[in-house]
This record gives C-alpha cells, sequence and structure tokens, in this order.
C-alpha cells in the first residue's frame, strides 16, 4: 500500500469555523426543488425535423440558417501526409464566460453558484457558475433574455479578479474552443434569486462527492484558483487554505522546462496538420436512421433534439448534440516523492486542440480503446481492479451538457509510490501542484481533463 501521509494535506477542508449562509440541507432542499418543480423536455428528432439546422451540401456542414451559434464539420488529421483520425468536429468561434462571483459574507466566503439546466445534463440540474453564457447568449443573438448577472462580469476591474484565463474546453469534440474562467469579488453579497445561491467553497467541494451534481464549466474555474500567488494580498479567499501552505508551494522550474520542451518538440517538429473536410467525405461515417454516426465503434456521434425547458432565456429550440457511446476514462497517479505530492501528467495532442497539444492526466482513455497503449496504462488499470484502499477519488462527472448529449466519464486519482513504475515512457512527466497551478495562469496549458481532476483535490 502506498505511504498516505500527504493525503490530509491535498483534502484539507476550509475551516470548520466557517458560517455558511444556507446550511446543505437548504442547498440540497433548493436543488431537489428546482428539479422537480422545472419542467424539462429532450425527445430525440432527426436532421429534417431540427429546423432551423440543416445540412448545408455545398459546404458539407450541419448548420442553422443564420449561420450563428455552431457548426459541425469534417476533420481530418495528418502526420507525416498519413490520415491518423477523421471525424465530425464542433466548431464555434467564440469565447463565452464561465464566472463566479465570491464575496465574504459575515467571516466567511461564498460563491454565488446557479442551479442551471443544460439539453443533455444526466440529472436535469447542476451546480453550475454565476454566468455561464456563450458570446451569443450575452449579446442577444438567441432572441433570448440577457443572462443574469452579465453586467457584473463586463464591468469588472483588475483589482477585483481573483481568475481571469482563457482555457480550452474538449479538444476531441471542438475546434480550438475556449471560454474565458473568471472569479470576481464583489464587497457586497448580490440578491439570489430562484436559480442561485451563495455557497461556501466546501459546500460546492461537498456536493462534488455526489456524481454528475456539479457541472464541468464550475470544475474548471475551480481548479484556475491561483493557490501559489495568494499570499500576496492581504483579503483573498483563499490565503489562508492548509492546502497552499503545505502542499503549493512546491513549484519546479526543471518541470516547467520539460513540460514544455515536449510541447513544443511536438509543435516544432512534428509534422502535423489538420484539415476541415465535408461531413459526406469522412470514411466510415454517415446518417443512420436519425443520427450520423460512425460504422465501426467510435466514441460519440451526432443526434438530433427538440428542447423545452422552463426558465431559461430560451424556452423552446432544437440542436444537434454530441451523444456519448461509452464512458472515459481520466486518470492521475500520485504519490509522495521526498514530502511533496507529485502527479504524472501527460502531453496529449488532440484534433482540435487550440495550440496542437496540452497537458493532460496520465490517462485520457476513450471507451472503445480496449488495449493499454503503454506500461503506464497497463499499471493504472491493474491498481483501478486491485487497489482499492489506494484510490483517493473515483467519481462519474457530466461532461458540458450544452453541446453534449448524457456525457458521463469516470474521473479516478490513485495514490502510490513513486518507485512502483520503474520506467516512464516519453511523454510524461512528474509534477508537484504548485507546477501545474501556476500553468493554470497561462492560457491553453492544461487541459480540460486534468483541470478537473485537480478541482477534486482542492476541498
Amino acid at each position: 500500500m502506498a505511504d498516505n501521509r500527504l493525503i490530509d494535506d491535498l483534502f484539507a477542508a476550509e475551516s470548520t469555523s466557517e458560517t455558511p449562509l444556507h446550511t446543505m440541507a437548504e442547498l440540497t432542499e433548493w436543488i431537489k426543488e428546482r428539479n422537480d418543480r422545472l419542467d424539462v423536455r429532450v425527445d430525440r428528432i432527426s436532421l429534417e425535423e431540427c429546423t432551423p439546422w440543416f445540412l448545408d451540401e455545398k459546404d458539407g456542414c450541419i448548420r442553422n440558417e443564420n449561420n450563428s451559434f455552431f457548426q459541425i464539420r469534417g476533420i481530418r488529421q495528418y502526420e507525416d501526409d498519413r490520415i491518423i483520425a477523421e471525424q465530425p468536429i464542433i466548431i464555434q468561434d467564440e469565447i463565452g464566460f464561465l464566472g463566479i462571483i465570491t464575496c465574504r459574507i459575515g467571516d466567511t466566503w461564498h460563491y454565488l453558484m446557479q442551479a442551471k439546466i443544460e439539453p443533455g445534463n444526466v440529472n436535469v440540474v447542476q451546480i453550475s457558475p454565476t454566468l455561464q453564457a456563450t458570446k451569443s447568449n450575452f449579446t442577444g443573438k438567441h432572441g433570448g433574455r440577457i443572462p443574469e448577472y452579465l453586467d457584473s462580469f463586463m464591468q469588472m476591474q483588475p483589482k477585483d479578479i481573483i481568475v481571469d484565463q482563457i482555457q480550452s474546453e474538449q479538444s476531441s469534440r471542438f475546434l480550438k474552443k475556449r471560454n474565458r474562467n473568471v472569479i470576481l469579488k464583489v464587497d457586497e453579497a448580490l440578491r439570489e434569486d430562484a436559480a442561485h445561491r451563495w455557497m461556501t467553497l466546501r459546500q460546492i467541494k461537498d456536493l462534488m462527492q455526489q456524481d454528475n451534481l456539479v457541472n464541468m464549466d464550475t470544475r474548471t474555474v475551480l481548479s484556475c484558483i491561483p493557490y501559489v500567488l495568494m499570499g500576496q494580498d492581504s483579503d483573498v479567499p483563499f490565503k489562508n487554505k492548509s492546502y497552499f501552505y503545505k502542499t503549493a508551494w512546491s513549484m519546479n522550474r526543471r518541470t516547467i522546462a520539460e513540460l514544455y520542451h515536449g510541447m513544443n518538440d511536438y509543435k516544432m517538429l512534428r509534422n502535423v496538420r489538420r484539415d476541415l473536410t465535408g461531413l459526406n467525405e469522412l470514411d466510415g461515417w454517415g446518417f443512420t436512421g436519425n443520427e450520423f454516426a460512425c460504422r465501426n465503434e467510435y466514441p460519440f456521434k451526432v443526434i438530433f433534439c427538440d428542447i423545452a425547458i422552463e426558465g431559461r432565456e430560451v424556452s423552446h429550440w432544437r440542436q444537434p448534440l454530441f451523444a456519448s457511446n461509452g464512458k472515459a476514462t481520466f486518470g492521475l497517479l500520485c504519490c509522495d516523492d521526498d514530502g511533496v505530492m507529485k502527479f504524472l501528467v501527460k502531453i496529449r495532442p488532440e484534433p482540435g486542440c487550440f495550440d496542437g497539444i496540452e497537458i493532460g492526466p496520465t490517462i485520457q482513455k476513450e471507451y472503445t480503446d480496449k488495449e493499454p497503449a503503454d506500461p503506464v496504462e497497463e499499471y493504472f488499470f491493474k491498481r483501478l481492479m486491485t487497489g482499492e484502499d489506494d484510490i483517493i477519488i473515483d467519481r462519474i462527472l457530466s461532461e458540458e451538457g450544452g453541446r453534449f448529449y448524457q456525457e458521463e466519464n469516470r474521473n479516478v486519482i490513485i495514490i502510490m509510490q513513486k518507485d512502483e513504475l520503474k520506467e516512464i515512457p516519453e511523454g510524461y512527466t512528474w509534477s508537484d501542484y504548485g507546477t501545474l497551478n501556476i500553468l493554470t495562469q497561462i492560457n491553453n496549458c492544461l487541459n480540460i481533463q486534468l483541470r478537473n481532476l485537480l478541482s477534486l483535490l482542492e476541498v
């Protein structure tokens, strides 16, 4: 069994002396009431019924009549002129807001969270950022109401910003898609409406212990908390976090150099390119009934839905969604390395990645990838089967419900002894938390799968 003496540092909860505005029982009842009261209907339909969406025969893409929001095209990825991947991909050429407002209420920092419904959500209501909106949403292109609390983010000043980073979404499904992750401090608590409640960070993390309850957008924003920088300010939400003092202050210049060396070699020396193409030109893909799917086993397909959701800016619409055919596994191996917790990360290229490649978790494996790719994967899945005592996180978490239909994946963190892996293949690097935390302060370094896993640690 691995030495678990650092686990208490990793999972040190926010001060037990906090005084929350709402009890956990009240928040749980509020979520249940929102789920019970709001009417949600998502019906599968054909593309022909999915107006104003249609197949543009000329460009070979699925888009709407206004050519707005997003479109779905084909993409081919080549290396040395050899096709290594081809699939549909979502093109959404805009940066949206994922914003959380924080405020000291009494002696305790709180975060204004939203019980939001997305058409693809597994369990309908999920805990979301204060503001979760595409540019089309907050500029009114969808014809609906402007999202609540938008003004706070449009008028934010640098002195009040805790986090302001543009980070990637799933680069296996999106082409160069990014969102602006923001945590904004305000001096006075804003009013709550029916869909928003003030919570402490500890309460949000407690809700993360439940499968599919805290959404992907909340997790990515929280992963950007700059723990390694918090000691510089006198009044910030995270200044006295024991995790920051005991574990995070361990940045390693050589680790940063090693990670950038691998990514920069890939960008400069590998002969990799990607081309957009028509959906009808993708080998093995086509319409089957009401779906656009691969004739071979593939992680996802495209479906078409008629959606009615009470309480949203627009209450009834139709759109395509990417539907998963199974659960992926995202995993981190970690170890105690002479008193510092280290995480085994890997640089990972993906077809839609903004800059070609980002730093990902130890394991990022679609359900269609049946065999381990190297000794690290083989070790991880063996431990997953036999090392129950050393599995410190094992959660089923949903992906973004606005573009993906009921996609949920397994997120696992396993603690081990470093010398159990005799040889680390090229591309993997052991990194302390502080190094990864500082890299989240830079655009497009850590992919969303790694950021989501790291967000589970910060409790």
